[in-house]
């Protein structure tokens, strides 16, 4: 690839409550207000050439990129390695009620059963990451979630992933160089490799 274009998805049934979901099992698409901005998304994305687009298993990322590249035969592929985690026990619960666990925990700890720990999600967002560095296409859309998108647009800016991290905006274009996303990769590739929290 030579440019890939981040985004998360456009607002979501979740994101208006501030709950959690990382169970592609619970259907939840977007609201009204996400619709407009994945047709944003398509506005901002109109006349640029994308060779591929990938998202991940949820109902909302597919959703956005449906919107945003309608019209366009843009061939598509699933990756669940940039899935949103799995919440465990914080399925369905309030966004704070997580990011108050995670900030008072390390990074290797699993929320309980069924859950995901910070450093598993970023293990396998590194790969997905790595993995769409040496794809052949030239131009690359991927929508997928809030946390891939913020760890790399920290790991870009040479910030190691942290407890709390910013949230993307919603169907928002993050254009990322080859250059600029092997910078993101290495950063988290380098914090898997000696974690500090």
């Amino acid at each position: 690839m030579r440019e890939a274009i981040l985004a998360r998805h456009g607002e979501s049934v979740f994101n208006v409550v501030d709950v959690m979901n990382g169970d592609i099992t619970v259907p939840g698409g977007l609201t009204p207000r996400g619709v407009e901005q994945a047709r944003g998304l398509g506005s901002a994305l109109r006349g640029r050439p994308l060779e591929l687009c990938i998202v991940s298993e949820f109902e909302r990322a597919q959703l956005t990129a449906d919107i945003a590249l309608e019209g366009r035969d843009v061939p598509r592929l699933v990756w669940p390695k940039l899935n949103d985690p799995l919440y465990g026990p914080f399925e369905g619960k309030l966004l704070e009620e997580y990011r108050s666990w995670a900030g008072a925990n390390p990074s290797r700890a699993v929320p309980g059963e069924r859950g995901e720990s910070r450093y598993a999600m970023v293990t396998r967002y590194a790969q997905a990451f790595r993995e769409l560095l040496v794809r052949p296409e030239v131009a690359i859309l991927v929508v997928c979630h809030s946390l891939p998108v913020s760890y790399a647009l920290g790991g870009r800016e040479g910030l190691p992933p942290g407890a709390r991290v910013p949230l993307a905006e919603n169907a928002t274009p993050y254009p990322f160089t080859a250059d600029e996303l092997e910078t993101a990769v290495v950063t988290l590739e380098t914090w898997l490799a000696d974690p500090d929290w």
